[in-house]
């Protein structure tokens, strides 16, 4: 079975131009993962009442990748004075990189809850009593910490090269503002490559204050947008190095953005006669569809393309979006 963790991204680097074969139904499996139907946990009767719960795991949310960047970096992310000028400087970046507004749009409403802001972070999507961070992933496109580690290790010169050139038509107070930025940048992009290009190696050294100092990155009005857009170009550049040129659909992007570049593209090259045979379960990791009843409860392909796409239709009808769509 084919799987990944759920909110990664397989590595694209080095992906070879060869067309994918096209998948049958020799390549996965077809049956559904099996429903436990056995009995309840038994009880321990030398134990006085339900068993204790373990302590939930602190997951660090925006207040603390500001902390670290202060401490590691002596960097403070320049935020935006609201959130239109964030879209506004995402949906000009994401543009300019080939993206289409179809799919900037419905994929930001999809991954922020059609509201969020750009320091939206998973688990906290809404306004809700008791709401907690459940992992890393921050804003539009939902870039985990090893994201964004990944992304600076492999097109940090990029990210500088755009940065320079903006610098190099300011003056003054802006102009030294940004060329500070630059070499904090720089800094990063040297602390990301200290590693292999892999994304276990990556993982690692996104869990410790540094790197979580880099994914403040995300809440930049400068860099953040660049790291979100590469995110989403990674997936497209991967789908056209497997031999498919037609513009993927946002639903299909967000396919390859949920599941990883390498189970997302077979979903997407899937013939449509496969589609309503072949199981979700094949393109997670046990663990991760577990903990997704989207993709557990829309359990073929068809299904799950077909619930994102109405998700969509649904999310981009609120304000968050529409003012998204309003930044083109």
């Amino acid at each position: 079975m084919r799987q990944t963790p759920i909110g990664s991204r397989s590595p694209t680097s080095g992906a070879s131009a060869t067309p994918s074969a096209a998948p049958t139904t020799t390549s996965y499996v077809l049956t559904q993962p099996p429903v436990y139907a056995g009995p309840p946990q038994p009880v321990d009767p030398s134990q006085p009442g339900p068993p204790p719960r373990a302590p939930r795991e602190y997951v660090p949310v925006a207040a603390d990748f500001l902390r670290y960047a202060a401490q590691q970096f002596n960097f403070t992310p320049l935020r935006p004075h609201g959130e239109i000028e964030y879209k506004r400087a995402y949906a000009k970046t994401a543009l300019a990189a080939g993206l289409t507004r179809a799919q900037i749009v419905r994929i930001y409403a999809f991954e922020s809850g059609g509201n969020g802001g750009y320091d939206v972070q998973a688990g906290l999507e809404y306004n809700s009593p008791g709401a907690r961070a459940i992992n890393s992933a921050l804003g539009y496109n939902q870039l985990l910490n090893t994201n964004s580690v990944e992304l600076l290790a492999e097109k940090g010169d990029r990210f500088v090269d755009v940065l320079k050139a903006r610098a190099a038509g300011l003056t003054g107070e802006a102009k030294a503002a940004l060329e500070r930025k630059i070499e904090v940048v720089r800094s990063m992009v040297a602390f990301s490559r200290t590693v292999p290009d892999d994304w276990n190696e990556h993982d690692k050294l996104a869990n410790t204050p540094r790197g979580f100092a880099v994914h403040s990155l995300n809440l930049d009005i400068d860099v953040g947008p660049l790291l979100q857009t590469q995110k989403l170009l990674y997936s497209v550049h991967f789908a056209r190095s497997k031999g498919y040129i037609a513009p993927l659909t946002a639903a299909e992007l967000e396919m390859m953005n949920l599941t990883g570049d390498g189970n997302g593209i077979d979903m997407v090259m899937m013939p449509a006669a496969l589609r309503d045979k072949v199981p979700t379960s094949n393109f997670f990791q046990q663990g991760g569809y577990g903990r997704n009843p989207v993709a557990s409860r829309n359990n073929v392909v068809a299904k799950l393309i077909a619930a994102t796409d109405a998700k969509m239709d649904h999310e981009v009808q609120l304000q968050g979006a529409r003012d998204m769509a309003a930044a083109f």
